[in-house]
C-alpha cells in the first residue's frame, strides 16, 4: 500500500489485536509508504504479538512517534466475567438499582427468559447516608465516618476495585470527589472509579451500569495498559501511547486506563473510521462498514460521509444485556468470524459460532491442534480459500485435515456430502452476518439497499458478495489491504474527547446562555486534554450536538447541531433538525409539536496528519492477465456450482482492470472470491469495486 506523503519525517505504528491475529500498520510520514505486518494472536500475553508483527513489517518501536492501539482487552473482560472482584457504593436507599433496571421483557410470552446479570452481586453493594437533588443541592452531607465504615468492610472482603455512584452526582459531583479520594487513600492499589467521570447524564441505572463496568474491568485493563507500557519502554519507544476509543477518536494512554470503558470497542471503532476516510477519497456518501475477522463479525454505518455514533449500548443484547452510557461509534456484532466452530445440534440443526477456535488451537487446517471443523475450514474444502497462498504462502493449510473434520463432525451425522455440509456452514454465517448489518440499518430506519458495502478484515472480502447478496445490495467495495484495514483506520483517526452534560429545557424558551456556558467548559476541558495528549495537533474540530425529545415524551433521540444555530438563537432550525432525525428513526415527525432539549454534546477532536492515498498506476486495457496466477475449481452452491475460477493476484492489478466472476483475487491477508455473474472493477485508488449480479441480489 502506498499514499501520498504529508511532508513529515516521522513514524507511527498502529496495533490492531484481534481474537485471532493481531495486525500492524506502520506509516512512514516522510515518504508516504505504509508497511504492513501480521502475526497469530498471542492471548498468553498480547504485546509478544505486537512485537512479532511489527518485526514482520521491517520496523521497530525505536523509530516510531506515536503507537496507536486497539485491543478487545476490555470487551472480553465484560462479555467473558473475567473482571476484578468490585464493590459498588451508593446513595442509602439505592443499592438494588442495578439489579432492578428497566425490567425489560422484549418477549413477554417467553418462560426461558432472564434478566440481566449484575456485575456486582448483591452482597457486594453498599450504602451510605448522603443526598443530593436533582438541582445539586445537597439535602444531606456525606459522613467521612460512614465512608470508613465501608472502606473497612471492603479492606476484609478483598475487593479489588471500587465503583462510586450518588444520586444526582451528574448535577453535583463533590460526595462522588470526596468519596474517590478518600477510598484510594484507604485502600492503596484498589482500582476506585466514580461515576460523574464517565457520564454527565440523568438515569440513574444506566449510570450504575456504566460505573460498575469501569470498575469490573478496570483492574484487567490497567494492567494491560502498564504491562504495554513497560515493554514499549524496554524497547526503547520514544514517543507517544495512545488508545483508540470507542467513538474511534484517540485518547491518552494514561486516560484510558482510568476510563477504561472508553476502549470497549477500540479496534471495530477505527475500522469505521478508515470506512469514512475511504468514503471521502471516492466521493461515496453512504456506506455500511463490514468487518468479519476470525472471531466475530461486525458493522457500523457511514450516513453523508459522517459515522453514525450512539449514546448507550447494551452490551450483550437489548434482552439480557448491560447498558453501557457512553457514547460511541454504533457497531453491532455477532459471534461469526472465519474461527466460529460448527457443530451439530440436537434435532439435526447445525449452529455456527459464538464459540471461535481463536488464535490457539485456531480452525483445524491451521494445523495448530484444532478438532473442530470452522467456517475458514469450510471456505478451504469449497475451493474458495487457495491452501498454498494462505498470508501470501508464509501459512499452508492443511486441506485433508480440514475435510476429516468436516466429514467426521457435520457431512456424516447428517448425511450429507462433504461440499453441501460445507456450503451449509458458510449459508448459515452468511445469514447471521446479515442480520447484523440489519440491526445498523433497519432499527435506525434506513435501507441497506441505499448503501454500498466495504468490507475488510482477513474473512470480510471472502464473504462479502454472499452478505450483500442476502441484503439485496448491488454494490461491494474491498479496500487496499483489507485484513490489515483496521490498524489503517488508527492511523487516519484524531484524538478526540466527547462530553455530555444533562440539562433539562424547552425549546421555545431555551436559555441559550446556558448552553453557551456549558459548552465552552466542555470545549476548554476537551481542548486541553487533546492537546496534552499530542504535540502535533493540525487544529481543533467542534462537533455540537443535542439529545432532544418532542415534550411528554420519556427517550430523546441525539441531533448533531451546527454550532452556527445555537450562536444564531435559530430556534426553529434547531426544530427542524430534531423533526428531520426523529422521521428517520421512527418514520414520522411531529413538526407542530414543542420539544425540549435532554442533554448537549461536544466533541472535540485534535486532527493530526493523515496518511492520504495515492493513485495507482493505471492500465490502458481492460483485461487483467498480467495479474492472472492460475485457475482452479471452486464450489459456489446455489450460485453455479462447482466451476473453474481463475486466480489473481491482487498487487499486480492496475487501475481500470475489470474481472468478471467466477474469480479469485488473493493477497497476503485476504481472498475475495467473485461468484458467477459478479463484475469487478479496479479504481483509481486500487479498490475493489465488485457489482453483485442484479439477478441474484
Amino acid at each position: 500500500m502506498s499514499v501520498a506523503s504529508p511532508g513529515k519525517a516521522q513514524r507511527r505504528i498502529a496495533s490492531d489485536v484481534g481474537g485471532t491475529f493481531t495486525d500492524v500498520a506502520i506509516f512512514e510520514e516522510t515518504t508516504g509508504r505504509i508497511q504492513l505486518g501480521k502475526t497469530l494472536t498471542t492471548p498468553s500475553r498480547l504485546i509478544d504479538g505486537m512485537g512479532k508483527a511489527v518485526e514482520k513489517a521491517g520496523t521497530a518501536f525505536a523509530d516510531a512517534h506515536l503507537f496507536l492501539h486497539g485491543t478487545t482487552v476490555a470487551i472480553n473482560a465484560l462479555l467473558e466475567r473475567k473482571g476484578a472482584r468490585t464493590a459498588l457504593v451508593t446513595t442509602r436507599g439505592f443499592r438494588d438499582i442495578y439489579e432492578i433496571g428497566r425490567v425489560n421483557r422484549p418477549e413477554a410470552y417467553n418462560l426461558f427468559f432472564r434478566k440481566h446479570r449484575p456485575l456486582i452481586e448483591r452482597a457486594l453493594r453498599f450504602e451510605v447516608g448522603e443526598r443530593v437533588l436533582p438541582s445539586g443541592e445537597v439535602l444531606r452531607p456525606l459522613d467521612d465516618a460512614e465512608l470508613a465504615s465501608v472502606a473497612a468492610l471492603l479492606e476484609r472482603e478483598r475487593i479489588q476495585a471500587v465503583a462510586i455512584l450518588f444520586l444526582h452526582s451528574y448535577r453535583n459531583p463533590d460526595h462522588e470527589i470526596r468519596a474517590r479520594d478518600f477510598f484510594r487513600r484507604r485502600l492503596p492499589g484498589v482500582f476506585v472509579t466514580a461515576s460523574h467521570e464517565l457520564s454527565q447524564e440523568y438515569r440513574e441505572f444506566e449510570r450504575t451500569s456504566t460505573v460498575a463496568a469501569n470498575a469490573y474491568i478496570g483492574p484487567r485493563v490497567q494492567e494491560y495498559l502498564t504491562e504495554t507500557g513497560a515493554f514499549l519502554d524496554e524497547v526503547g519507544f520514544p514517543g507517544t501511547f495512545l488508545v483508540v476509543q470507542s467513538t474511534g477518536g484517540l485518547y491518552d494512554a494514561s486516560q484510558a486506563s482510568r476510563e477504561c470503558i472508553r476502549m470497549l470497542e477500540s479496534g471495530p471503532a477505527a475500522g469505521v473510521i478508515g470506512t469514512r476516510e475511504l468514503c471521502a477519497a471516492t466521493g461515496l456518501k453512504n456506506a455500511i462498514a463490514f468487518d468479519m475477522g476470525g472471531t466475530t463479525a461486525k458493522a457500523g454505518v457511514i450516513l453523508s460521509g459522517v459515522e453514525l455514533t450512539a449514546g448507550q449500548v447494551m452490551v450483550g443484547g437489548y434482552a439480557e444485556g448491560l447498558p453501557i452510557q457512553m457514547p460511541m461509534i454504533d457497531i453491532q456484532e455477532v459471534g461469526t468470524g472465519g474461527g466460529s466452530i460448527a457443530r451439530v445440534m440436537t434435532g439435526g440443526a447445525i449452529r455456527v459460532g459464538p464459540d471461535s477456535a481463536g488464535a490457539v488451537p485456531g480452525p483445524v487446517c491451521y494445523g495448530g491442534g484444532g478438532t473442530e471443523p470452522t467456517v475458514t475450514d469450510a471456505n478451504l474444502v469449497l475451493g474458495r480459500l487457495p491452501a498454498d497462498l494462505f498470508l501470501g504462502g508464509e501459512m499452508t493449510l492443511d486441506l485433508a485435515g480440514a475435510q476429516k473434520a468436516l466429514r467426521e463432525k457435520i457431512a456424516e451425522p447428517l448425511g450429507l456430502s462433504l461440499g453441501d455440509a460445507a456450503d451449509g456452514i458458510i449459508r448459515i454465517a452468511v445469514t447471521q452476518m446479515a442480520n447484523v448489518v440489519k440491526r445498523v440499518t433497519t432499527e435506525r430506519g434506513l435501507d441497506a439497499r441505499d448503501f454500498a458495502m466495504v468490507a475488510y478484515g482477513g474473512a470480510g472480502p471472502l464473504h462479502a458478495a454472499l452478505v450483500a447478496r442476502e441484503l439485496q445490495i448491488a454494490r461491494v467495495i474491498i479496500p487496499n489491504a483489507p485484513g490489515h484495514f483496521s490498524a489503517y483506520g488508527m492511523l487516519v483517526t484524531d484524538l478526540r474527547r466527547d462530553f455530555v452534560r444533562t440539562l433539562f429545557a424547552c425549546l421555545s424558551d431555551a436559555p441559550f446562555e446556558t448552553f453557551d456556558r456549558i459548552f465552552e467548559e466542555m470545549r476548554r476541558r476537551g481542548s486541553e486534554e487533546v492537546r496534552n495528549a499530542a504535540a502535533n495537533i493540525a487544529d481543533l474540530q467542534l462537533k455540537y450536538a443535542a439529545d432532544m425529545r418532542y415534550i411528554g415524551q420519556e427517550h430523546a433521540v441525539a441531533v448533531e447541531i451546527p454550532g452556527e444555530l445555537f450562536a444564531a438563537r435559530d430556534i426553529a432550525g434547531i426544530k427542524a433538525r430534531f423533526d428531520e432525525v426523529h422521521a428517520q428513526r421512527y418514520g414520522y415527525a411531529s413538526p407542530d409539536e414543542g420539544a425540549e432539549v435532554v442533554s448537549l454534546r461536544l466533541s472535540v477532536i485534535g486532527a493530526i496528519p493523515k496518511p492520504r492515498q495515492a493513485p495507482i498506476e493505471s492500465s490502458d486495457k481492460a483485461d487483467a492477465d498480467a495479474a492472472l496466477i492460475g485457475s482452479r475449481p471452486v464450489e459456489f452452491g446455489i450460485l453455479g456450482g462447482r466451476r473453474d475460477a481463475p486466480v489473481y493476484h491482487r498487487n499486480r492489478l492496475l487501475a481500470g482492470h475489470r474481472i468478471g466472476g467466477p474469480a479469485l483475487v488473493c493477497e497476503y491477508a485476504s481472498t475475495t472470491v467473485l461468484a458467477p455473474g459478479d463484475r469487478l472493477l479496479v479504481d483509481r485508488l486500487g479498490n475493489l469495486d465488485i457489482t453483485v449480479e442484479p439477478s441474484q441480489c
